[in-house]
Parts: structure tokens; sequence; C-alpha cells
């Protein structure tokens, strides 16, 4: 596991050849007052869907597939893949953040809302209550997984400082310097262009913004890599079979993690 976190945006990245993008739905849009050139998926292209090597277009469709079928055992099987750590690196994750009683926060591929909802635990009710207070616009790509978002968030009462997006990380449908942090926790190696997502990251955030990610990578000490692959490779794959009937979605998400670049 590896967590990225305060880097700070503002003047690293050149946005100039980069528009205004078309819109994704979301009652926001209607209050848009530019329009963007829409980011654009190539088959000529190729990236990788785990370890096999595909064309743009065949991994988003890939992509948005695995996490349609996994959307009802996600959380469930997060606490399989990770022996439940992943609430600890998620609760100190937030801990990093931070975030205050006025904070915008833009949460990434932040679908059944795990993050979010711990954004508002930690700024409060009193925050999110009062006018232009804290809070938080949970986006993700996928319907299945807002949909698992917005069914814990009405069980956990969280109805107020709250909202959900559905849209590409590639094209936000945000105005410029919108909020004061974006996070992506589990979901950046999920994104078929990663540079696009970050450059639309630095587009929404206002100057002195932060961006954090927080994603699993290499293992340290290197002695447990082999420990750590027997149970990626061996236990993993096998459990997602038994606990949610897909065995191929979760052997998808173990290659995802050696693909993605180390610490």
């Amino acid at each position: 596991m590896i967590l990225r976190n305060a880097l700070r945006l503002r003047g690293s990245l050149d946005l100039s050849k980069y528009h205004n993008i078309n819109s994704i739905t979301s009652s926001l849009l209607h209050q848009q007052k530019f329009v963007r050139q829409a980011s654009t998926y190539s088959d000529d292209k190729t990236t990788h869907f785990g370890f096999k090597n595909v064309g743009e277009k065949e991994k988003k469709e890939a992509v948005l597939s695995v996490f349609h079928s996994v959307a009802d055992s996600y959380d469930l099987m997060n606490d399989a893949m990770s022996l439940g750590i992943h609430r600890v690196w998620k609760d100190a994750f937030m801990k990093k953040l931070d975030p205050g009683p006025n904070t915008k926060l833009l949460d990434v591929a932040g679908g059944t809302g795990d993050i979010s909802f711990r954004f508002l635990d930690y700024v409060g009710k009193e925050a999110v209550n009062k006018d232009d207070g804290a809070s938080v616009t949970v986006f993700d790509i996928n319907a299945s997984m807002l949909k698992v978002g917005e069914a814990r968030a009405s069980e956990l009462g969280h109805t107020k400082g709250i909202s959900f997006v559905q849209g590409d990380a590639q094209e936000l449908p945000f105005e410029d310097n919108t909020f004061d942090c974006y996070t992506i926790a589990f979901g950046i190696r999920n994104v078929v262009k990663i540079d696009e997502a970050l450059k639309e990251a630095h587009r929404v955030l206002k100057p002195g913004g932060r961006f954090m990610c927080l994603e699993f990578s290499k293992v340290k000490p290197q002695e447990l890599e082999s420990l750590y692959d027997l149970y990626s490779f061996q236990v993993i794959p096998p459990m997602g079979k038994i606990l949610a009937g897909d065995w191929d979605s979760y052997q998808y998400l173990v290659e995802s993690i050696r693909k993605f670049p180390d610490q």
C-alpha cells in the first residue's frame, strides 16, 4: 500500500492544450457556462487491463464491467482482500487530509462512499449544516457503485453536504478552481489515461489545493513479496468466487496492482 498525499498542484502542469469538455449527466451540469472537448478513447492505442494488452476503449468497457459486477460486494471484498486493514489506511488517509469546516472535497472513484463518509464524520454535522460549509461530491464513472454509495449514505444518515455525480475522471464536469481537495482511493490504477485524469484534477483544484491518492503498490520489505503474491493470486480470486460469485473481476484487481507504478 502506498499513501500519496498533500501534493500541491497549482502551476505544475501545462494545461494549455486542454479545452472545455462536453458534460456528463448531473444536475450540476446545467449550471456550466463552458463546453469542453471530450476525452477520447481509441482501440488503435493500447494499454493494459491487468496483464493483458488491450485497446483504450476495451479497457474502459472492461473496467466498467468489473465494477458493475463487484459493486454489491465491493466493501466485503475490500475487507477480505486487505484482511480489514483498508479501514485503517482510510482512517489514516483522512487524518492526513485533515479537512476544515469549509472544505469542498471531490472524491473521485468514490462510488461506495468510504472516503466521503469519513470526511463527513471528520468535519462534523455543524460544518456540514452551516451556509457554505464543508461538502463532498462523490464522483464515479460507474452507476452501480454510485447506487451502492447512495444507499449507504441514506442508511448512515448522511443527507446533507454530500452529492453523487456520475462521470469520467478524464473529463470532469466542473468549473476550474472549484475544490479545495481531490481524493482518489484505490481508483487511479483503473483509469485508462492517468495523465489526463491528473490534468483534470489540477484544473478543478483551487490554487494551493491538495491532491491525495491512496493506492496499493509494492510490498516492503521485499522478503514479504512472495507471500503477498501467494495471497493475491491463490487466495483473493477464489475468495471472490466464493463471496461474490466472481473470479475474473478479482483476478483483474490483483493484476492491476502489479501494473501500477511502485513507490
